[in-house]
């Protein structure tokens, strides 16, 4: 069995647009690189996203939201389509306020049944926010 290609920006920012939830987080693909197994994306900050109206604060469930689709389009940029969630943690280490986030996701593995993503998120000026490990199901779907 031959190795699929890696998906190219293009196609992970088409399979988000596509999606409507990843619409609603704003998503776009700032960077995919197959060499490094990295994806990058950003989202912008919208008042849907606060914690408490009016504050500016990301809501956690949201940045998990971004950390877990992600990690999901990291692992699915290397076998070339998207994939269901396993599982994911979340570790929060500031509160991410008044700003867009960036997600870096790097591949830890990309293998035959599972593969397993981590995603530094960040705020605008570089500062991390918030680490992540997402685990996906590479399995083919019958």
């Amino acid at each position: 069995m031959s190795k699929p290609e890696p998906l190219t920006a293009a196609q992970i920012q088409a399979m988000l647009d596509a999606s409507p939830f990843a619409q609603f987080l704003g998503l776009a693909v700032t960077s995919a690189d197959p060499e490094k197994q990295e994806v990058t994306m950003r989202t912008p900050m919208r008042a849907e996203f606060e914690r408490r109206p009016g504050s500016k604060q990301w809501h956690g469930g949201v940045i998990a939201s971004v950390i877990d689709t992600v990690g999901d389009f990291a692992v699915g940029m290397m076998v070339g389509r998207g994939l269901p969630t396993v599982n994911f943690r979340v570790d929060y280490l500031k509160p991410a306020v008044d700003t867009a986030l960036v997600a870096v996701s790097r591949v830890r593995r990309a293998g035959k049944s599972v593969g397993v993503a981590d995603v530094d998120v960040f705020d605008e000026k570089g500062a991390l926010l918030a680490i992540g490990r997402g685990t996906y199901s590479t399995l083919e779907s019958k």
